[in-house]
């Protein structure tokens, strides 16, 4: 069966309320990954080697692709001969398809909540903040790299964490605002974690750099 018919079948088996799915793609042939990429890419799929991972968003917000361009993407790789398997990773109701399951995940504050508390309790003349988000699940974690790209996260070797930088009105990390928004593209896909500050510096002057450096683990940051 063609990769696109396999994705109508998968989405219309998918409860009538569902809102988020994730399907993965795995080529039957890893030399076709990169011609794959280039196809793919209208997704923002994740990849990992011959694997690509498709979110995909049935809610009004459209903040992930929607089905008809996962429809779309699939059908250009049968037209150009790829061929592979493809699997429903899993998915998540919308508030119409009943409660959400009981769990610590559930009553987490959402993350743009969690970032508008931190900044509360910081000076006013806060500078520099150094900030550790670790994700709920690992299924979040490519996903959630590319939602969090603007504000150029890097792995600190936790399996679901990512450490960022901001600053407030100068010097190096992502402004205060876009730390907020990618946040806020983390609620909107359902990403649950925690947020914390690990460092945070006010009223810091710059002098021939571009900002404060830290040390973790032995790097400069």
């Amino acid at each position: 069966m063609a990769l696109a018919e396999r994705a109508d079948d998968i989405m219309r088996g998918l409860p009538r309320h569902w809102e988020r799915a994730r399907i993965d793609v795995t080529l039957e042939e890893p030399e076709d990954a990169e011609r794959a990429a280039v196809i793919l890419a209208p997704a923002t799929p994740g990849r990992s080697d011959a694997t690509f991972r498709l979110h995909v968003h049935n809610g009004a917000e459209r903040l992930a692709a929607t089905p008809e361009i996962v429809r779309r993407v699939l059908a250009r790789l049968d037209r150009e001969g790829i061929r592979g398997r493809i699997r429903l990773a899993g998915h998540e109701e919308g508030a119409a398809g009943g409660e959400a399951p009981a769990g610590r995940a559930s009553r987490r504050t959402p993350l743009a909540g969690q970032w508008d508390a931190l900044v509360e309790r910081l000076p006013s003349d806060w500078s520099d903040l150094y900030g550790e988000i670790t994700l709920d699940s690992t299924d979040f974690v490519e996903r959630g790299a590319l939602l969090l790209a603007p504000v150029n996260p890097a792995r600190p070797g936790g399996a679901a964490s990512f450490h960022f930088r901001v600053a407030s009105s100068k010097g190096y990390g992502a402004a205060a605002t876009m730390a907020r928004r990618c946040l806020e593209r983390l609620d909107a896909e359902g990403m649950t974690g925690r947020l914390r500050a690990l460092r945070v510096l006010s009223d810091t002057h710059l002098a021939a750099t571009q900002g404060p450096v830290w040390l973790s683990g032995g790097r400069s940051v």
